[in-house]
């Protein structure tokens, strides 16, 4: 049985997906879902267009922001600046393995830096109130996961960091795609688990290759939580089931088509603000997956959303297609 509350589930942060938009959107299908954001570097909220980078609507609480970064001066700037806008968490990816992200000696080399990353940790926990948690792998290269995972978890519990969730396989920095690297490495959910069962007074949340709140429910059994990154993003229906089946809630909609219409509203602000339809509905292609009519639907928001004016009547238009194409009630 998940213990911690806060972290019971969340949506994975993924970079060009889970912008405002898109957590807007997770948020009308769940009330109670931890939403991140994409990865934020400290040196850019710094000096860059903070409004841009860090932006967010109030409904999407409780929201965190996950921060790239490995100089502890500047994350600390960074996650006070973080706190003020209003988040929920700070987030430090010590994940990710893309070369981009390598050559700025952050992500996921920083497993093997684990008295570094405390360093940051404790910088950030010396200046905002909110929680601060690291989103880790279980180790990197030839690392051994046993020890990789362990000394990265000890300094950073020893540095004060509030969870850890951890992506249940190894990042290959040489050789391996960042898409590889959420595929080819073997996933150990067991590793996670034992390094629960060595801090159980640490609030852990497993992530990687998740496909279903069942899935997970199995997988994160001893653990606090879930974190579910494409399968949410892909099939983004399934967050309906989270309010009622993790915490006994009921769900904000009773299906998919219920959820566009309360949606609505916002796309309508974003296309008054002078934004694009195709901002928003590029995040919701995978709506209806498995409902017959949803490859018109992606394939008619794909072609007409883009347009130059496009408006509320091509998202109605859409889901009409599935809609007109489901059984009828008995």
């Amino acid at each position: 049985m998940m213990q911690s509350q806060p972290f019971r589930f969340s949506v994975a942060p993924m970079m060009d997906w889970t912008d405002r938009h898109c957590r807007a959107f997770h948020r009308t299908l769940s009330r109670r879902a931890r939403l991140y954001t994409e990865m934020v570097t400290a040196p850019a909220i710094l000096h860059g267009d903070r409004a841009r980078l860090l932006g967010f609507s109030p409904e999407e609480h409780p929201v965190a922001v996950q921060l790239g970064g490995s100089d502890p001066a500047e994350l600390a700037q960074a996650a006070r600046i973080c706190a003020d806008y209003g988040y929920d968490e700070i987030n430090l990816n010590v994940g990710c393995p893309s070369d981009r992200v390598q050559g700025g000696n952050f992500g996921a080399c920083l497993m093997r830096e684990p008295d570094l990353v405390a360093d940051c940790v404790a910088a950030m926990k010396a200046v905002v109130a909110i929680p601060v948690t690291v989103k880790c792998r279980i180790g990197v290269d030839d690392q051994d996961p046993e020890e990789a995972l362990d000394r990265l978890a000890d300094a950073v519990v020893a540095a004060g960091t509030d969870a850890l969730i951890v992506h249940a396989r190894k990042a290959w920095l040489k050789g391996l795609s960042p898409r590889e690297n959420r595929d080819i490495p073997p996933l150990d959910y067991d590793r996670v688990r034992r390094l629960k069962a060595r801090l159980p007074h640490v609030p852990i949340a497993v992530n990687g290759g998740i496909a279903s709140i069942a899935q997970g429910l199995e997988e994160a059994r001893g653990l606090d939580g879930m974190m579910l990154g494409r399968a949410a993003y892909q099939d983004p229906e399934l967050l309906l089931g989270v309010d009622p089946l993790l915490f006994g809630t009921p769900a904000p909609h009773a299906d998919g088509f219920a959820a566009v219409e309360a949606f609505e509203p916002y796309v309508a602000h974003h296309l008054e603000a002078g934004g694009r339809l195709s901002d928003i509905t590029r995040h919701m292609l995978g709506l209806f997956t498995g409902r017959k009519g949803a490859r018109i639907f992606r394939r008619h928001l794909s072609t007409e959303a883009i347009r130059p004016g496009a408006g509320l009547d091509v998202l109605r238009a859409a889901v009409d297609e599935v809609r007109r194409r489901q059984p009828l009630a008995a």
